[in-house]
């Protein structure tokens, strides 16, 4: 069994049975089982060489323990977004549903179609502060860094808030993470949003 760490997020439709149908589709894999989702957050969409829409997303982190190959995990990822309605023409457009495997275990892959870990989580807030939840000492393989000590080091100015949706709020219960810290969670040194 091999532990892996997948971010999702959505900004379009009813976003949070999105990410709830994504977590529910992931943890009725095959020899799998979702053993952690962090809280959910609202998040400011990040513009780079995309435009992902003005609507906030919702984003989280899940853990699974699965005996999947990172490459057929990363096609069910695929297929469960094609199946919510994601724009698979327009990849960085507004989307109903986005997964990405973050973390695969300490593996480290570098493909055309997968890269783990996911090159830019290291430089993302919306990733970092629902990965610390999970998993605070979780160490990049790559960077040889702790997700917190990244998150602590980060200068993402997006604003990171979380959600006051409960996860699972539709499909019953999943396993709980403890809280992030309030300062960690928005980005902003007072806590304030």
């Amino acid at each position: 069994m091999g532990t892996v760490y997948i971010g999702f997020g959505s900004n379009v439709g009813d976003r949070l049975d999105y990410c709830d149908r994504a977590v529910t589709l992931l943890g009725l894999l095959p020899h799998s089982q979702v053993t952690g989702v962090s809280s959910l957050y609202e998040t400011e969409p990040v513009r780079n060489r995309t435009d992902p829409g003005s609507r906030w997303f919702l984003n989280g982190v899940v853990r699974l323990e699965t005996e999947a190959s990172p490459r057929s995990l990363h096609k069910v990822c695929r297929e469960i977004e094609s199946a919510l309605g994601r724009d698979v023409e327009h990849r960085g457009g507004p989307r109903t549903l986005d997964l990405d495997i973050l973390f695969y275990g300490e593996r480290v892959i570098q493909e055309a179609e997968l890269v783990i870990p996911h090159p830019r989580l290291h430089l993302r807030r919306f990733v970092l502060v629902p990965l610390v939840e999970l998993a605070p000492d979780l160490i990049h393989p790559l960077l040889r860094r702790t997700v917190v000590d990244l998150l602590e080091h980060l200068s993402d100015p997006h604003q990171v808030r979380r959600h006051e949706t409960a996860p699972g709020a539709r499909y019953g219960g999943r396993p709980a993470c403890r809280a992030a810290e309030p300062s960690t969670a928005t980005g902003n040194p007072s806590g304030s949003a």
